[in-house]
């Protein structure tokens, strides 16, 4: 609900000023009403912090609504005057090798994954280093796959390491003396991954609960920021930069002192997966030409997809999925929440105890951890004409890339993902379809309708 709020009050703000908005040559240069507009955003992050505390949802949630009232109406009304291009597209372009055709997480049948056209694939760098200073054999091994990729042509866009994972190893990124350490691991995986690696992207999605935390989002802002500043001057042919879940303006606000040493900004956008709001095909458009007129920067799509299964549950279904854990309905687990949350699978618990920013009960059911409680996709969560079925998932393929390979400030994309999983990475089930169907191949290896649809445009294109 407050996400249906959130987007109505935005397009409503677009129409309302786009009379007051006057063409001028330079867009950096707008002088109209839409420039007081933005002064504006204490007084719309006032307002949605206080709707969304009262709807219940989580703060990470609400917080957003300030930014995006405030700066999404006017950077969408000055992209008819930007230009498409720029030599830093160009220059990208090249250094890429053309536009990415890439997937997340594919496997080594090497073979399979280039039959689709597919050239790029990206993926998460373990951390380097032990307590002792040592490499861990996880990144040694991770060095040895990214030699495969190379030696059967595929190029790679490796993910640096999460700020969980500098705690884990002892280096706290929130502290000033660690800063120093942070930036010489940044420089250390840009050189030492020369040659292997032909993009960096400066570790996912800050700004969303179970990526960032323990940091706050302008921690993560400046530790994202601090890496690309290191390994700017030594990142030679190798594209670097950052992404968002979504358009995330405030990340992209504090991390505008910070763009002088991106090649790229990237953006992760799934339409019809995670929304009930906002399902059409040409919400990717306006997402690019947002961060596009926003950043001026070349753009990357880092993840999207569509998921091949999925759907809502009968009201019985999920009494029957309560019942598991000892209860009949939401009211009765709510009066003894921590009970309740003892009942659920481990790896449920701990996302509820890190996560929750504030009502436990909220975030079990209201927030989108909900779908993952009851395992469903509900009813509005889709692209109309395309259902959450193999057959669907494959159109999607067939309708959304050729309109995306067309974007000219776009560098490039990474499909989410090359093959289904076994388990929600989330919140553990096996039957959850949240985080399990979104492969262009099986668990086993074959090959949906989706790889087929993503072959035939690749191969077109």
């Amino acid at each position: 609900m407050a996400n249906k709020k959130l987007f109505l009050a935005s397009f409503l703000g677009i129409l309302f000023f786009i009379p007051f908005a006057h063409a001028q040559t330079d867009a950096v240069s707008i002088k109209t009403p839409l420039c007081r507009w933005e002064k504006l955003e204490p007084l719309f992050t006032l307002t949605g912090n206080a709707i969304g505390k009262a709807l219940g949802h989580e703060e990470f949630i609400y917080t957003q609504i300030g930014p995006i009232l405030a700066h999404v109406p006017p950077t969408l009304l000055s992209y008819p005057l930007k230009p498409r291009t720029s030599s830093e597209v160009k220059t990208a372009k090249r250094k890429a090798g053309g536009f990415i055709k890439g997937v997340c997480h594919g496997n080594t049948n090497y073979e399979q994954i280039k039959a689709a056209g597919i050239e790029w694939n990206r993926s998460d760098i373990p951390f380097p280093f032990d307590a002792s200073g040592k490499q861990r054999e996880e990144y040694t091994n991770y060095k040895q796959r990214l030699r495969e990729y190379a030696e059967n042509g595929i190029k790679i866009m490796a993910v640096t390491p999460y700020p969980r994972e500098f705690i884990a190893h002892g280096i706290d990124p929130r502290l000033p003396a660690n800063e120093k350490r942070v930036q010489e691991i940044a420089v250390f995986l840009t050189q030492d991954l020369q040659g292997l690696v032909g993009a960096l992207q400066i570790t996912n999605e800050m700004g969303i609960p179970r990526f960032t935390l323990p940091l706050t989002t302008k921690e993560a802002v400046r530790f994202m920021g601090m890496q690309l500043e290191a390994i700017h001057p030594v990142r030679g042919d190798v594209l670097i930069g950052y992404n968002s879940a979504g358009p995330q303006v405030d990340v992209h606000l504090m991390m505008r002192p910070y763009h002088q040493y991106c090649d790229y900004v990237g953006i992760d956008v799934y339409v019809g997966c995670f929304t009930t709001f906002g399902n059409y095909l040409w919400m990717y458009d306006v997402a690019l030409a947002y961060l596009w007129s926003f950043t001026g920067k070349p753009i990357i799509l880092c993840e999207f997809g569509y998921m091949s299964g999925g759907a809502p549950k009968t009201p019985e279904e999920k009494k029957a999925i309560l019942m598991r854990y000892g209860v009949s309905s939401e009211e009765e687990a709510r009066k003894n929440i921590d009970d309740f949350i003892s009942r659920l699978p481990q790896k449920m618990q701990d996302r509820v105890r890190r996560e929750a920013s504030g009502d436990q009960g909220n975030f079990l059911f209201i927030s989108d951890f909900k779908d993952h409680l009851y395992t469903e996709l509900p009813a509005e969560t889709v692209i109309a004409t395309y259902p959450h079925t193999p057959e669907g998932q494959g159109a999607f393929y067939r309708a959304v890339l050729p309109r995306l390979m067309r974007t000219p400030y776009l560098l490039g994309v990474f499909i989410y993902n090359y093959g289904d999983s076994a388990q929600c990475y989330v919140c553990g089930q096996h039957d959850c379809p949240i985080e399990t169907r979104w492969g262009l191949t099986t668990i086993d290896g074959q090959e949906k309708p989706a790889y087929k649809a993503v072959r035939q445009v690749f191969k077109e294109q």
